[in-house]
């Protein structure tokens, strides 16, 4: 009978967590495509590239929409149970809400597991395909772009020049020098044209080129001696157009996914990010001990020069004493002694600067590794507050759920920024941010859970009217029967 039970609570729930997830993974999908769009405008990228960099993007988003989808879920499955009183025909059957609650608890900490694993795994190398997708197409595709009266040669195999260029999209050249280059096997060719026109090609992979009113200069005898070439001289072909294809497709398919970005700490895995820690704690232990040094070495420089005494006293003086220095001498005096000292906190504020930075990446790497972790124990403790909360208000379909879910996921979300900022400024423990808002929920969890344990009435507006009845029947006009007015 258990048996029986738990596949239909399970049921329950995976049917709205699969309709649920695929919402907000597109929803996330659509905010990644409104802040990359510049990137992917005017970059003459094919829909098949376009797609593919936003799977990879959009795998990255998962460990955000996971928990959320747990959250919203539960809330719904077990408002579902309570609205058509099958909690309470349960409770009636001797099965407590902690019974109810069990096997979902399991698939949650299932799915907890697995996000760890996928974010350990999976996503840094989503992470390092997408990075250096975008990298590559901000680099890559600009090179198509000539410059008029420039030699461009990031065509494979061709050096080309054009002295003008024009129309609305550029497609019109002037002055048109297109050189072949050849090893010595290979005939040595150059195209001189007066005008041209960029067409588009059936195949994407390749770049069509118009030429009118040219020349073909050719080398048919490279590598053949002298003797040959001076029987046979180079060939000129005369054309009144001449169609030309070039093969681009090694700046577009295979430039636009080469790993040029290789050590950035979000492609480590948690063990790799271990190591990368504890390396930037040596990097800045030793940037602590060089910057103390440099500063005391200067600060003592500034201190060595005020302190200067006359040189034949046998006990320097404590400062030097304006007052017994006269005209141009105490203007230098103060001169050299401000100038020591504007450069003593120029140094202090450069420092200051790359103190700053380097604390903030420290706190981003220490983040980014224990939220791997963290993220996974949010699945289970969103769990708890919307299994809790769904018993509680009794209500399914996506009304008062979902409402509910957004406004824990978006307290959720600020706290996470809010640590994050305080953490990269320094005044935080980033292990301490990285961890906080699950510290903060879990309570609120254990809480919920107790609350919808003994059956309480917490979202009862009857029981909140009663609450502050007389209140608000103090500050109500009593109101006579209608036969006396």
């Amino acid at each position: 009978m258990l048996k029986i039970l738990d596949r239909y609570i399970i049921k329950t729930f995976f049917g709205p967590f699969f309709f649920i997830f695929s919402v907000l993974f597109f929803i996330f999908i659509v905010n990644i495509i409104w802040v990359q769009l510049g990137q992917f405008m005017g970059k003459g990228l094919s829909y098949w590239q376009i797609l593919k960099l936003l799977f990879y993007l959009g795998v990255n988003v998962i460990s955000m929409v996971l928990p959320l989808t747990i959250l919203l879920a539960s809330i719904m499955s077990f408002g579902e149970f309570g609205e058509r009183y099958e909690l309470a025909a349960m409770k009636a059957a001797g099965i407590p809400l902690t019974r109810v609650m069990t096997p979902l608890l399991g698939i949650s900490t299932a799915l907890a597991i697995m996000l760890f694993f996928f974010s350990n795994n999976i996503i840094p190398d989503f992470q390092k395909k997408a990075k250096n997708m975008l990298f590559n197409i901000a680099q890559t595709k600009p090179a198509i772009n000539f410059t008029p009266g420039q030699f461009i040669d990031q065509i494979p195999g061709y050096m080309v020049k054009f002295d003008k260029i024009y129309g609305e999209n550029g497609e019109n050249i002037e002055g048109v020098f297109v050189h072949k280059k050849a090893n010595a096997y290979e005939n040595q060719q150059s195209v001189v044209a007066e005008k041209g026109k960029f067409l588009p090609a059936v195949n994407k992979n390749f770049l069509k080129l118009v030429l009118y009113n040219g020349y073909v200069f050719e080398d048919a005898f490279a590598g053949k001696g002298d003797n040959v070439r001076v029987k046979q001289p180079d060939q000129a072909i005369k054309f009144d157009t001449l169609v030309s294809h070039f093969d681009i497709s090694e700046i577009i398919n295979k430039a636009i996914e080469k790993e040029q970005i290789t050590d950035d700490y979000r492609f480590q895995t948690y063990n790799q990010l271990n190591e990368t820690v504890s390396k930037t704690k040596k990097d800045n232990k030793q940037f602590f001990d060089n910057v103390g040094s440099e500063v005391l070495n200067q600060t003592n420089s500034v201190v060595s020069y005020m302190d200067k005494g006359n040189k034949h006293k046998v006990a320097p003086k404590t400062q030097i004493k304006l007052d017994t220095v006269k005209g141009d001498k105490k203007l230098e005096i103060l001169y050299n002694s401000y100038n020591r000292l504007d450069n003593l906190k120029s140094t202090l504020d450069s420092k200051k600067n790359e103190y700053s930075s380097n604390v903030k990446y420290f706190s981003k790497v220490v983040i980014y590794q224990q939220r791997i972790i963290a993220y996974s124990v949010t699945c289970i403790i969103f769990f708890l507050i919307g299994a809790s909360l769904g018993s509680i208000i009794r209500k399914g379909g996506m009304g008062l759920p979902v409402i509910i879910a957004i406004v824990i996921f978006i307290v959720f979300y600020v706290m996470n920024v809010g640590v994050e900022n305080l953490s990269w400024s320094g005044k935080m423990n980033p292990y301490l941010a990285a961890w906080l808002p699950n510290l903060i929920l879990l309570p609120f969890g254990v809480w919920m859970t107790y609350k919808a344990l003994t059956d309480s009435q917490l979202f009862d507006a009857e029981k909140y009217k009663a609450l502050f009845k007389p209140i608000t029947k103090r500050f109500a006009k009593s109101k006579e029967h209608q036969r006396y007015q």
